[in-house]
């Protein structure tokens, strides 16, 4: 187990390390710890999986896929990374809705933190959650269903680990689906709704540099007609891109228009691959889909500080949930996501002039990402606060899955 997370800002500071190969070694473990918390892919940017008690990685449970045709679901083991989970669902003729960026996070990890992918019409990754199987603090196995348990099971999906530990969920599945992608260059801002509105999933990279919008990413129905060639006034990339300039596109999924299986288009970056730049920090906020431009605009007057600390910043639109603690719980959303570079000295400065600059819109961070809102802006942003602060006290009352992080921003009454 690494001893960092994979952008290499936090070092795990565990006592302990474990890697169960069977869920009653889980339970076990869980029931005898008083600090205990389970990591994913590492792919947070903060210290939301840190601890100073136990640190679990569940990569060493069986990696049974079970997929249920008549129900339309499949259950999958939480540690298992969604390239995995896809190639394996598309060898039977089944797909999920959306993916993330990145094919190589963890199941468990994307869905309690609310990640998400593209796409005005769907919902984050957590919504495809049907079913939940975690341990509890007393090592007791607690399972729960989307149509059983209805309201509470909504605020047990993005959870943040501070319910137990999730061994297993289960996922909608679709028929599978073929996708194409075209990269377009230079996007007035004045055509981003129309941007959002034209593809299946779509992604939109500004640096802050310039008047227009760099890129738009259009991953569009196989069958679709492709973008005219003067697509919202922009133009047709002349050869294959990677999201941060310079950086050597043979590392993303194919574009120009090829063909090819949802699960090799949706994300922006292929399995065997470096992910994103991969040295880096990240943040992202959402904020509701209608403020989205006077969003963008209210940065125009911290551009200039922005622009020498990032590296890409990806705008997408992602559509409303009922999920408790989900970004966009309640509201269709606008998701600015920025990679910084990796200088924490030089990038939190910039980050607290974001949040500030975007306060009236009520952004709602990415958990797993580096933000510093005040603990009252992140309560006041989130309906269904207190319940989840109830949840965690019925279930976790003596604080065993807790962290620094989370007792800031969720403080025990």
């Amino acid at each position: 187990m690494p001893g960092t997370n994979w952008a290499g800002n936090v070092s795990y500071a565990a006592r302990r390390r474990h890697r169960p190969s069977s869920l009653d070694e889980v339970r076990r473990l869980v029931a005898g710890s008083d600090r205990v918390r389970a990591i994913g892919t590492g792919h947070s940017f903060n210290r939301l999986g840190d601890t100073a008690g136990d640190l679990v990685s569940l990569a060493g449970l069986p990696a049974t896929v079970a997929l249920d045709p008549d129900r339309g679901t499949v259950s999958v083991p939480a540690a298992m990374r969604y390239g995995d989970l896809a190639a394996r669902l598309h060898e039977r003729g089944y797909a999920l809705a959306n993916l993330a960026s990145l094919p190589h996070i963890s199941v468990a990890g994307a869905v309690a933190t609310g990640t998400h992918g593209s796409g005005e019409t769907v919902g984050n990754l957590a919504t495809a959650v049907a079913g939940l199987e975690l341990v509890t603090a007393d090592g007791d196995l607690l399972t729960v269903d989307r149509a059983a348990d209805g309201d509470t099971f909504a605020g047990m999906v993005v959870s943040l680990g501070a319910l137990g530990v999730v061994t297993r969920l289960t996922l909608d599945v679709v028929p599978a689906y073929d996708l194409r992608q075209y990269v377009r260059l230079g996007l007035p801002r004045e055509a981003l709704d129309a941007a959002f509105a034209s593809a299946y999933s779509v992604s939109v990279f500004t640096d802050f540099r310039g008047p227009r919008l760099r890129e738009v990413w259009l991953k569009q129905h196989a069958d679709a007609a492709p973008p005219p060639a003067d697509w919202l006034g922009t133009t047709a990339a002349d050869g294959p891109r990677h999201p941060v300039p310079g950086l050597p596109a043979e590392n993303c999924t194919a574009q120009l228009g090829a063909p090819g299986p949802w699960h090799e288009r949706l994300p922006h970056f292929r399995l065997g691959f470096t992910p994103s730049s991969g040295d880096e920090l990240q943040s992202e906020y959402h904020v509701p889909r209608g403020a989205g431009a006077a969003a963008l605009a209210a940065l125009e007057p911290v551009a200039h500080l922005i622009a020498p600390v990032l590296q890409v910043c990806e705008l997408r639109a992602v559509a409303a949930d009922g999920l408790w603690l989900s970004p966009n719980h309640g509201r269709d959303s606008l998701a600015l996501h920025f990679t910084w570079v990796a200088d924490p000295a030089a990038v939190l400065p910039v980050v607290a002039a974001v949040e500030e600059q975007l306060a009236p819109f009520v952004p709602r961070p990415h958990w797993g990402k580096v933000f510093g809102l005040a603990p009252a802006a992140v309560a006041s942003a989130w309906p269904r606060y207190a319940d989840f602060l109830d949840l965690v006290s019925r279930l976790d009352p003596a604080g065993k899955f807790r962290t620094d992080l989370l007792d800031r921003y969720f403080p025990r009454s």
